[in-house]
């Protein structure tokens, strides 16, 4: 039995996460070492649920729809939620299936622009990049994205950053932020040897920094890890949040740091827009589409 894609995402990889979400997944991790996992294939959600996403008109449709049966006007709600991993697994949807939906309501002319229903602590780092890329794809073609969000943190959070506004679709539990990241592995060495196994890893005389960072890091020594892996992304995370969010109060306590916000203070350190329903998020994303078309038509007189 393989857990291929599933125990790689989650054993090798940098993530922007709320720690929270990541203690479940290691525990899935411990499963598949104690060969526990019974349940876990290769099988991806997609393949056996595929991902609905909701119109503006209350409608759902699914991979096997096409946009074009949408009313003319209609707006895409699409679903980030729980972990992110950037490809799909049985237990979730992954980040470049989501962003080919976010292509298909981009290139769809009866979809006026998509709003990102976003409840998640973050997830790998490798995730971001295609929700990003597909966000992108949407403004320049003139079609707004809100990101409609409940918990948007780190790697979440990175991703709304890119839309047109962030909006908290509610004041009770609603958090933001978590602008951080982070490593955690466990190291199994003692209980394989205890079970009479012995591992021999043997390096090349001319690749003597090969795996230095985390070899340290397997020893209690986390240095070289921080300052070779982990604080480079940790600053081209910041520095994208403050580009793409030009209100934020960068001098705000543990902002830039990892800290969290619930949606009444988000808003006023300037992390999110403005606090409303989704049926709010939907209105903007008109809004805003509407005013870019009008722009760009008074570009061309």
């Amino acid at each position: 039995m393989s857990y291929s894609k599933l125990y790689s995402a989650i054993a090798r990889g940098k993530w922007f996460i709320d720690f929270r979400q990541l203690e479940f997944y290691q525990n899935i991790v411990e499963q598949m070492i104690n060969k526990r996992g019974e349940g876990y294939d290769d099988k991806i959600l997609s393949s056996s649920s595929p991902l609905t996403v909701l119109m503006s008109d209350g409608k759902a449709m699914n991979q096997g729809n096409s946009f074009n049966a949408a009313p003319n006007g209609s707006v895409a709600i699409i679903p980030i939620q729980g972990t992110m991993l950037k490809n799909g697994t049985m237990c979730s949807y992954g980040t470049m299936e989501i962003a080919q939906m976010i292509d298909e309501a981009t290139e769809c002319k009866n979809i006026t622009g998509t709003v990102l229903d976003i409840d998640s602590g973050g997830g790998s780092v490798d995730a971001i990049a295609p929700l990003v890329d597909a966000i992108r794809r949407s403004r320049a073609a003139g079609k707004a994205v809100i990101a409609s969000c409940d918990l948007c943190c780190s790697a979440a959070y990175y991703v709304a950053s890119y839309c047109n506004e962030i909006v908290a679709n509610n004041n009770i539990s609603a958090e933001f932020g978590s602008i951080g990241v982070m490593m955690s592995f466990r190291d199994y060495a003692e209980k394989f040897q205890k079970d009479g196994i012995k591992e021999h890893t043997i390096y090349s005389s001319l690749s003597e920094e090969k795996n230095a960072a985390f070899e340290l890091a397997r020893q209690g020594e986390y240095d070289k890890i921080r300052e070779e892996e982990l604080d480079p992304l940790a600053l081209a995370f910041r520095s994208t949040v403050q580009a793409n969010r030009k209100d934020l109060k960068n001098d705000t306590a543990g902002i830039l740091a990892g800290k969290t916000f619930y949606a009444q203070d988000a808003l006023k350190y300037g992390l999110i827009d403005k606090i409303g329903t989704q049926t709010y998020a939907v209105t903007r994303v008109k809004e805003l589409t509407a005013s870019a078309i009008i722009q760009e038509y008074i570009t061309k007189i």
